[in-house]
């Protein structure tokens, strides 16, 4: 095992623990019109992805059915950062940054497939789960309010999977990226 493997696996672990949290997070910013349109699209196709029934990893692969949402939600945070995002609200810019700081983790892990991930996540803005689009969702607001529900309902509900700490399980991560995210 690496030096930096039990970091990841420690990481993971949390990121797993703290998936309903950080999509509650997130959710803040949907609705926030002070949100620039690109920003909210990102984030709205992560959250989105919760709810897609065929993701990168099923979520009910035991220890890493979830780890693919979180990856996502880190990913997409930094794409939202990427605009400026002029008077968010303090407690939305933190989570957002937290978030994307976390990106470099999924990046360093990854490594030559975080660009895959990077277009994977980009091409959720156009993206629909649930018989609803990123564009359905931001621009009605009869559909935002239901998918906003749904989220707090993830949210509530959601447990996080015990996580094996296990080198395996990183490369059974791996190999998930590598066979899953379009080439």
């Amino acid at each position: 095992m690496s030096e930096s493997e039990p970091n990841y696996l420690e990481s993971f672990a949390a990121w797993l623990r703290q998936l309903g949290d950080d999509a509650e997070q997130l959710a803040a910013a949907v609705g926030d019109a002070s949100v620039p349109e690109p920003a909210r699209q990102a984030i709205v196709g992560a959250l989105n992805y919760l709810f897609k029934s065929l993701d990168l990893i099923p979520d009910g692969i035991d220890d890493i059915g979830y780890l693919d949402d979180a990856f996502v939600l880190r990913v997409s945070a930094e794409l939202a950062l990427q605009d400026d995002l002029g008077d968010l609200a303090p407690e939305t810019l933190r989570a957002l940054n937290q978030l994307a700081s976390d990106a470099d983790v999924v990046r360093e892990f990854l490594g030559k497939d975080f660009a895959r991930l990077l277009d994977y996540v980009k091409g959720l803005r156009r993206a629909a789960a649930r018989g609803r689009s990123v564009q359905d969702i931001l621009r009605d607001a009869t559909v935002q309010a239901a998918f906003l529900s749904d989220v707090r309902g993830f949210c509530q509900s959601y447990e996080g999977p015990s996580f094996a700490r296990e080198e395996k399980t990183l490369v059974k991560l791996r190999a998930f990226f590598d066979a899953k995210l379009p080439k």
